[in-house]
C-alpha cells in the first residue's frame, strides 16, 4: 500500500524553519519531535532564506509582482 502525502501549513513551516535558524534544536531533532522527514525542513529552510529579501524589501517585491501581473495581462 502506498502512504498518503502529508501536506504542511506555511505557517507550520515557517515555525519549524525559525525554530531550526534560533538553533533551539537541531533540524534532526526537529524532524523527529514534528514528523517530518529533515530534507522537508532543509528544503523550507532553503526556501525560507531564498525568499528573505521580500520580506525586508515588501514593497519592491510586490510592485514586481504587479508589474509581471501586468505584462502577462499585456500579452493576451
Amino acid at each position: 500500500m502506498s502512504r498518503k502525502r502529508t501536506t504542511f501549513s506555511t505557517e507550520f513551516k515557517t515555525k519549524i524553519v525559525l525554530e531550526v535558524l534560533k538553533d533551539d534544536k537541531t533540524i534532526k531533532r526537529k524532524a523527529s519531535t514534528n514528523n517530518v522527514t529533515p530534507k522537508n525542513i532543509q528544503n523550507w529552510k532553503t526556501t525560507f532564506l531564498a525568499n528573505a529579501e521580500i520580506a525586508m524589501e515588501l514593497s519592491r517585491g510586490l510592485q514586481e509582482y504587479k508589474q509581471e501581473i501586468a505584462e502577462l495581462k499585456a500579452k493576451k
